[in-house]
């Protein structure tokens, strides 16, 4: 078993550095290649990207930049398409709700504008109750059959983006007793 945990180890010790480029066109294909493994909003790749250059200098910094700027020209990195799409994946595949997909985008680094935009686009006409159902049906959750699995299923909903009188609404048509509605209701603050 000791044996089993140095190799472990020295792997993870040994696992090299990137390496550092001091070309455009170097890290233009190391930016190319991120962005094609999967979208990318311009934080995330400017975090991917600074390890490659010397940031202690100019020259690393304008080559971060030109990079960036040349990818935003040719179509290949913007926030507000990757907002819109990030949003509507979230709200049709996750069933999550608002409150968490814009978590999740300025999580991402996107800015404050493009988050409301792309939020208010895919969640317009969504009725919010309908799709916590819908999430609670994804994750299987039957009706609470005491007041710990209540407390259980209104921390879920909290974290998966829904707001407070939605979830009420939801425990109220499944006969969570007022007693139960109160203490949580007392409890929301800390939850969220």
């Amino acid at each position: 078993m000791p044996d089993e945990w140095r190799i472990r180890v020295k792997l993870i010790v040994s696992f090299p550095r990137p390496r550092k480029v001091d070309s455009e066109a170097e890290l233009y294909q190391y930016a190319v290649g991120a962005l094609g493994r999967r979208m990318r909003t311009v934080a995330e790749l400017k975090r991917l990207l600074r390890p490659r250059v010397d940031l202690e200098t100019e020259y690393g910094q304008t080559l971060i930049n030109l990079v960036i700027r040349r990818l935003k020209d040719q179509g290949y990195l913007n926030d507000s398409k990757y907002a819109a799409a990030f949003s509507t994946l979230r709200r049709d595949n996750e069933k999550f709700g608002r409150i968490r997909v814009i978590t999740d985008l300025k999580a991402k680094g996107v800015h404050g504008e493009v988050i409301e935009k792309a939020v208010t686009d895919a969640y317009g006409e969504v009725n919010e109750e309908k799709l916590a159902r819908d999430y609670l049906k994804r994750k299987r959750t039957q009706k609470p059959k005491d007041q710990k699995q209540a407390a259980r299923i209104f921390r879920q909903l909290m974290r998966a983006g829904f707001g407070s009188k939605t979830i009420f609404k939801i425990l109220k048509t499944w006969d969570v007793d007022e007693e139960v509605l109160s203490a949580l209701e007392n409890e929301e603050p800390a939850a969220c």
